[in-house]
This record gives structure tokens, sequence and C-alpha cells, in this order.
């Protein structure tokens, strides 16, 4: 029977990143066939009896999924430059803070900024992502504190994906810091986030997921469990910034309510590890990296248990100004001794399930053909160099970009 693609990719060596028992997820196949944005067939050798729209030739360069950066918020105005080197002159973040700089200083310059402004500089990051075979992309709100700037913000992400070849998945993050107007009422904040913002941006279908920064300079279990109420009220599964600088066993608290993902853990208990089974780890070494931090996460404990392990950015202007998700591997690596595999997994398959995405993260029959070819010799040059790789071309949704 003749056989018509869009598009057949041959003469490549495959890393599918799938659990099929080989290093990387390597297989015998060849030739990848694409159909309606799908993978439609995979080949070890190419029949004669097919044909297709375009076909490219990978001259034997490897193949491996589309890259998936879990956990961004690159969306806010300003930077915090001059922060840094205050910083690096011995000015404590404390002392920053109380000058107005901080996390205050990018919510004045967001809640300040159009929505043309903020679609201009966040359209400039996620390039730098793209660049580096990032097919697709999770950016968090937060840095409004108040429904017009969240809004806005989420609005601007939705446009990110209309304007750039990447999916896009949207996470509301309201309960991110005190904003200066309930700076003595928490309470009172988390009522306006679950009672009047939440709502609005469920119902404006502005939101995949939400998320909540619990920690001792964010929020506490109990006000981040009337967010995740809230939330499952709506319809819209949670995530979790969770023991990145103490232990408030968020992280099982997140777990018990489902949660795609519980991000940073550093200081994750190891006996609380067995109660992630159903969650995703996600590792943040960009800013353990930034900060200086020396607390790190119970790597061998999560690999024991079998949690999967996702790598992200973080990419924000204050602790992780980090536009390179290869970089961001590398890192991992480096600080929390994962693999090369572990953290191609963890921007492939694991970060798939990171963001709730079953289609997408490996390559196989009838999964989104989100694809990077790269011309190395073993897929751990990918992240054994630093910024040493750039992929030879790229497909998302079985478009060649």
């Amino acid at each position: 029977m003749h056989d018509t693609f869009d598009t057949v990719i041959t003469n490549v060596r495959i890393a599918s990143m799938a659990d099929n028992g080989q290093p990387y997820g390597t297989t015998s196949h060849t030739a990848v066939g694409i159909r309606s944005g799908k993978i439609a067939a995979l080949f070890e050798e190419l029949p004669a009896d097919i044909s297709a729209t375009h076909t490219v030739d990978g001259n034997g360069q490897w193949l491996l999924p589309g890259l998936i950066d879990c956990h961004t918020h690159l969306i806010y105005a300003g930077d915090r430059a001059n922060e840094f080197e205050m910083r690096l002159q011995g000015i404590s973040y404390a002392e920053i803070a109380k000058q107005g700089g901080g996390i205050k200083s990018t919510v004045k310059a967001t809640r300040q900024a159009s929505e043309k402004a903020l679609f201009d500089s966040a359209k400039q990051r996620a390039e730098r992502l793209l660049e580096e075979g990032v097919t697709t992309l999770e950016i968090k709100s937060g840095y409004g504190l108040d429904l017009d700037t969240e809004r806005r913000m989420l609005k601007v992400a939705r446009q990110l994906e209309d304007a750039l070849p990447v999916s896009v998945r949207t996470t509301f993050l309201g309960a991110h810091a005190l904003p200066a107007e309930y700076s003595n009422d928490a309470d009172g904040y988390i009522s306006l986030v679950c009672d009047t913002m939440l709502p609005d941006i469920a119902a404006n279908k502005l939101a995949d997921a939400v998320d909540v920064f619990c920690e001792s300079i964010g929020f506490t279990p109990a006000q981040t469990e009337r967010v995740f109420q809230a939330a499952k009220a709506h319809g819209l599964p949670v995530k979790a910034h969770v023991e990145q600088l103490s232990d408030l066993k968020g992280a099982v608290l997140a777990a018990n309510y489902d949660a795609l993902s519980v991000d940073h853990i550093e200081y994750l208990a190891e006996e609380d590890v067995g109660h992630l089974k159903d969650t995703v780890a996600v590792l943040l070494p960009g800013a353990f990296y930034y900060l200086h931090e020396t607390q790190k996460p119970p790597i061998e404990a999560l690999r024991k248990q079998g949690i999967p392990m996702a790598v992200a950015t973080d990419l924000n202007p204050g602790s992780s100004p980090l536009a390179s998700l290869l970089t961001a591997m590398n890192m991992a690596c480096v600080l929390f001794a994962i693999t090369p595999e572990e953290a191609l997994l963890g921007t492939t398959r694991h970060a798939a399930k990171a963001l709730g995405l079953n289609d997408r993260g490996m390559i196989d029959e009838g999964l989104r053909a989100d694809l990077t070819l790269w011309d190395i010799d073993h897929p751990a040059q990918l992240v054994y160099s630093i910024n040493g790789q750039r992929p030879k071309a790229r497909w998302v949704g079985g478009r060649h970009v």
C-alpha cells in the first residue's frame, strides 16, 4: 500500500528518550514519517513505496525530541542588573529589598509596562531558548500580584505561542509574593487570589495550572492549601515552589493535591521523597548557582524511589536570569550530580510529565512531531559542552522551523 507523509526525515540516529531499556532510548530506526503534525511512522529501512511532500536527509546526525523548559518566569519588565552589582559589593538581599529592590522592583516595573512592552521583552528571551531546541515552554505569571497585571502577563504568554514556533503552557502564580498593599495581611491577599483573581483567570481560560511559592519568605502551608483548594474547585491542576530555602513540607502537601510537579526541593527531607510517587521533581540549578546556595536536592533518594526528575531554567530577573536550557542541563550534572541521560530525560520525557503533557517528550508513533536534529557524535555532548551546540533543524508540531 502506498503511504504518503507530509515530511520524511531519513538517515538519522534516534535517541527517542522512551523507556525502551536502551541508553537515551536509542532505537534501530533510521527514518521518521510525519503526518498532520504527528509522528506517523518509524522505519528501520525506508520502504520504496512511500512518498512525502518534503524529504530531509539527516546525514547521519542525531534526532531527539524537542526540548521542554517546564519552569520559567520569562515575562516581566525591567531588570535587576544593578542589584547584581550591589550584591557583589556585599550589600545583602534584605538591604536591597528595604531600598525597594528585589521582587518589589520587578512588580512595580511590570505593573507599569504595557502589554506590548511585556510582549517585546518576553519574545526576546523566548527566542534565546528556542535557538537551543526548545519546542515547549512553560511561562508563569507572578510579577503583577494584582488581577489586571496577572491577566496581562498570561495574555502575553498566549500571544508568544501565536508569534513564535513554540507550544506554551501558562501557569497562574498569583501567590508568588506579598504585594506592598497587603504587606501586613497575607491571609487577605490569599483571599484575593482565591476569590477574585483565580476565578477570573479560570473563566477566561488564561492558565493551564496554578502555582504557589510555599516558603518562609513566601506563603505558609495553610495559605498554600487554600490556593490548591481554589484551583481544584476551578478544575486546574497545581504545581508548587517548595523546599527551596527551608523544609515546610510543602512538597508533601502538593503531592496530596496531585501536583504535576514540585520545584526546587533543595531542602526536601529524604523521608518525604516517597510521597512524590505521582509527581515530578523539578530541579532548578540556575537559582542554586546564582544565589550561591549549598543545600542540594536529595538526588540519590529521588533516584532510588524512581521519582522522575525534570530540569528547567527557572528564567527570572532575580534568582536565575538564565536563558539557556542546555546550560541548565550542564549545571544540573555538575552541581547536583545527575547524569547526562537524566538531564536529557529531564528536558524531554519528564519535563512533559511535569506539564501534564502525554503527547510529547519522546519519539514514538502517535506523538506530537516536536523534533530536533543535532550534529553530534553522542547525545551526552548536548549536556557536556557549554554553549557549544545548536540544533541543525527543528520541527514543532510537524512544521519545519
